[in-house]
């Protein structure tokens, strides 16, 4: 499963001043942070319509993080744990056993 980064307001405000400033290119913001240019994209388009005022989140956002979410959150990891322990219980059912050393 590839998992998703998420970046702090002040990292992506940092990020956008010093390519707006010249400091930095928007190719060198990538390698240097190992960013995606799809992304960089994103956040200047939202830095140059928005200015200091931009990455506040979004209102269903900040609803979404409250207790509620987070019980989701991990009733579904419980969930993926369940599902990998059968897994591996099945495959370990499965596996022919060997004898032990100098054992025939």
């Amino acid at each position: 499963m590839v998992s998703r980064r998420s970046f702090t307001r002040e990292f992506k405000l940092d990020i956008c001043r010093r390519i707006e400033s010249g400091c930095l290119t928007q190719g060198g913001a990538c390698r240097e942070e190992g960013l995606s240019p799809t992304s960089v994209g994103k956040w200047l388009e939202q830095y140059r319509a928005k200015g200091e005022d931009a990455f506040q989140g979004e209102p269903w956002r900040q609803a979404a993080a409250g207790p509620e979410a987070r019980v989701r959150e991990l009733e579904a990891a419980l969930g993926r744990a369940h599902l990998e322990i059968d897994l591996l219980r099945f495959a370990l059912e499965k596996k022919p056993s060997r004898p032990a050393n100098g054992v025939k």
